[in-house]
């Protein structure tokens, strides 16, 4: 009898062991699923942000132009620093509106896709307003600045930071706004996840390429100091190729505020979605179809960006004009 209820305990402590492996398998099933769906949301979240990450990396190397070359590593550490207490103040303030308001969500899109392209147009048309011998003198007026003993360089770097933090402010809650937009219909903890993996992954990606980035010169005047002739002619071309890069940083910056934000205003548009998938799936049957497939939606959604941000823009000067006048009243 005593051996018989033993036999059944130790029966029922190996049912109870499989179903505990059992439960851990699946258990186990589940989290490499969520892992896979984390790492899925993460991949699609930077793909359609990366179109700020250009004018990210552009307007924050044009941030630190000015600072003494030794200060610009230790300011550029200072701004990524603030970035982060942007983001920490962004992501909880994302996953409020996710539990509390979710349909919030693509109005927030529209604005942000909406300044976007205002930010873009604007870039654009000061180019245009703006003769280049202004540029000149401003960056004139920061050599000299630095020259200058009895300049408050402290204070100078404070600025500079702080206007560079209100930058990052504005472009990090596009991010994490464009993030969201992504896992809005997934659980909290996935939201939570993707959300922080990618506040964190841009921050430590876009200041390090931004310090590699103003660090450049220095680098190609350090080559060309060595007596190898091929670590000169690298360095040589360093310094010639640095101007175009940033040059080339802001242009694929700006293009890529009127595609990213087109895109989201052609979204959350049906009608204008509708189209531009129209025109999208004719292009396709057109000779080297999957080019044109990929190529006609997204110029038009720049064409969109270009004329919402045409729109935004003469919209904020009247209201700055209708100002002035009541001021001046």
């Amino acid at each position: 009898m005593a051996a018989g209820s033993l036999l059944a305990l130790l029966d029922d402590i190996a049912t109870i062991l499989d179903d505990v492996a059992l439960m851990t398998k699946v258990a186990a099933k589940k989290s490499a699923a969520m892992a896979d769906d984390v790492s899925v949301m993460t991949k699609v979240a930077a793909q359609k942000t990366a179109g700020v990450l250009g004018d990210d990396l552009a307007l924050n190397a044009q941030q630190v132009t000015g600072v003494r070359a030794e200060r610009e590593i230790p300011v550029v550490w200072a701004v990524a620093k603030g970035s982060l207490i942007n983001k920490v103040i962004l992501v909880p303030l994302a996953l409020l509106i996710s539990a509390f308001a979710p349909w919030a969500v693509t109005p927030l899109l529209m604005v942000g896709g909406a300044f976007l392209c205002f930010e873009g147009f604007e870039k654009v048309m000061h180019k245009v307003l703006h003769a280049a011998h202004e540029d000149a003198a401003e960056h004139e007026s920061h050599a000299k600045a630095n020259a200058n003993p009895a300049v408050d360089l402290v204070a100078f770097e404070k600025e500079k930071i702080k206007g560079a933090v209100r930058t990052d402010f504005v472009l990090s809650a596009e991010i994490i706004a464009i993030t969201l937009g992504t896992v809005a219909t997934a659980p909290f903890l996935q939201q939570l996840t993707v959300l922080a993996g990618i506040a964190v992954i841009m921050t430590v990606g876009v200041y390090g390429l931004v310090a590699g980035i103003v660090k450049l010169d220095d680098l190609g005047v350090w080559l060309r100091g060595k007596g190898s002739q091929a670590a000169q002619a690298m360095g040589a071309g360093i310094l010639r190729a640095a101007p175009w890069l940033m040059k080339g940083l802001s242009v694929a910056g700006t293009a890529a505020m009127f595609l990213v934000g087109g895109g989201i205003l052609v979204h959350g548009v049906p009608v204008l979605h509708h189209a531009v998938e129209g025109a999208g799936a004719e292009a396709a049957a057109w000779p080297a179809g999957p080019v044109w497939h990929v190529l006609v939606p997204n110029l038009l959604n720049a064409v969109v960006g270009v004329l919402a941000g045409a729109l935004v823009l003469a919209a904020v000067v009247l209201v700055q004009r209708l100002r002035g006048k009541a001021a001046a009243s």
